[in-house]
């Protein structure tokens, strides 16, 4: 008899990006040594480029439907529990809690170390954003345009003497809508009652298929790792940090803080091991790390969070796409309060306590209204218009934005997994088996039969009953 074909095995996930991370540095630097001052990007700086803005918008693509049937299906779940409403109240507390101590971090170091005051930028750098946010996004930010929450926008390409050579025009969605959306379909699909059930099965199927194309795509993930990681290093480089190098210090540090004693304190004293939520939610922060989207890094994030923390996929399904949204610690906390400080220091402006009162409500309140835009940058503009302060400050830190912003990724998408988890563990429904396990599951693994009942709702196969029950402990 012929022998078996062995299998060739792929390292670990966690290897994977690792092995991702190392190679990309190295393109980046080798792409930023050959390129031609005043010339076009080299082949190896566009080849980068191209490999994670795929990877990304692809992610992104697929966000949506995500979004709009995963909601739906986890209403559809936890409308069998007791206490759905409690679930989603504590949630949002939770929210509250880390947002507010996260901005307290980012206040104090921006206090301590003092950024604007040792800064080499001159005042010419300061600019106004070509985009700020208000309070009214926040109204605009919930109300859907439609019933997908998509919008057109048209952008035009103008030639060196500003005339214009054309114009492309793109689908943009705002994930806040979807959200909205998602929960009114879902709660109107409860109270219709049996008559419902037909939708309510279909948006089963849609979420199962929109699942499985997913997990096909982020397999894929150390190769936009490496792309991104290259292109960011390439195109950005390390010199632009000298001018500002004192905020981008603290504002990692402020991030680190965050991470590694803020989430560890919180997860002790809800009797959670920091060491087992690293190493179950690392995937997703590794992920977030260097595609700078937390709606790109969802799949990985909800996953994880049910396949290695232990949530129940009926709550995770809502608690983690909402959270993508409205929870970002990084962007809407340390950094819309350290820059702020930054900005005000750099001017020769003094804050007062009731300054530091407003840049806290801001940061706990105002991420959800601009949770549907882009993130870091229309939440500090926000910022800065509430405390009236120059909103030509922005242009001081636009160049090291994206340097910034792998950090505060990382953060927002850490908070996304830790609120889900200690709300279970409250709660009394977090899996403390799945939780305990010494090796983290591979978020890229293939479902089984009795995962994929779980997450779409499905009543599971009879001959499936008895190992869906072992698997889950319950």
């Amino acid at each position: 008899m012929a022998s078996p074909r062995s299998r060739l095995r792929l390292p670990s996930f966690g290897v994977q990006i690792l092995v991702a991370l190392v190679l990309g540095i190295g393109l980046g630097l080798l792409a930023r040594a050959i390129q031609v001052p005043d010339a076009p990007d080299n082949g190896l700086t566009v080849t980068l480029q191209t490999i994670g803005s795929s990877f990304v918008q692809l992610l992104r693509a697929l966000v949506p439907p995500l979004i709009l049937t995963a909601i739906i299906a986890s209403i559809a779940n936890l409308g069998k529990v007791t206490n759905a409403a409690r679930l989603a109240g504590r949630t949002l507390l939770w929210f509250g809690i880390t947002a507010l101590a996260s901005v307290a971090i980012g206040i104090t170091l921006g206090l301590v170390l003092r950024p604007g005051l040792s800064t080499t930028l001159s005042p010419e750098s300061a600019a106004p954003p070509a985009r700020t946010g208000s309070w009214l996004d926040f109204i605009t930010g919930l109300l859907p345009a439609n019933f997908l929450g998509l919008s057109a926008s048209t952008t035009l390409q103008t030639g060196d003497d500003g005339t214009i050579t054309g114009a492309g025009t793109g689908l943009t969605f705002n994930a806040l809508q979807l959200v909205v959306i998602a929960l009114v379909v879902g709660f109107a699909a409860l109270k219709v009652g049996p008559a419902a059930e037909p939708f309510l099965s279909f948006n089963r199927s849609v979420l199962a298929v929109v699942q499985k194309v997913l997990w096909w795509l982020i397999r894929l993930a150390p190769l936009g790792t490496l792309g991104l990681l290259g292109n960011a290093v390439a195109t950005y480089g390390w010199e632009s940090l000298a001018p500002l190098g004192t905020f981008t210090l603290a504002m990692y540090l402020g991030l680190a803080l965050v991470l590694f004693v803020l989430y560890p304190v919180v997860l002790t004293a809800n009797g959670l091991s920091p060491i087992r939520w690293f190493a179950g939610a690392w995937p997703a922060i590794q992920l977030g790390f260097v595609s700078r989207s937390s709606l790109g890094t969802l799949p990985v994030t909800e996953r994880v969070t049910v396949r290695n923390l232990g949530v129940p996929r009926e709550y995770a399904s809502f608690a983690v796409p909402f959270g993508a949204t409205t929870k970002m610690d990084g962007c809407a906390a340390v950094y819309p309060a350290l820059a702020a400080i930054f900005v005000a220091q750099f001017f020769g402006l003094e804050l007062t306590v009731w300054d530091y009162l407003l840049i806290a409500f801001v940061s706990v309140a105002g991420s959800a209204a601009t949770a549907g835009l882009t993130g870091a940058l229309v939440m500090l503009t926000l910022t800065l218009s509430t405390l009236g302060l120059p909103l030509e400050g922005v242009g001081l830190l636009l160049a090291i934005d994206p340097i910034l912003d792998m950090g505060r990724t990382a953060v927002n998408v850490a908070g996304q997994t830790l609120v889900p988890t200690v709300v279970a563990k409250r709660e009394g429904i977090l899996d403390q088996a799945a939780f305990a396990a010494s090796n983290a599951a591979d978020p890229f693994a293939e479902e089984d039969d009795a995962e994929v009942h779980q997450r779409t709702g499905d009543e599971p196969p009879a001959e499936h009953e008895t190992t869906a029950e072992a698997q889950t402990g319950r």
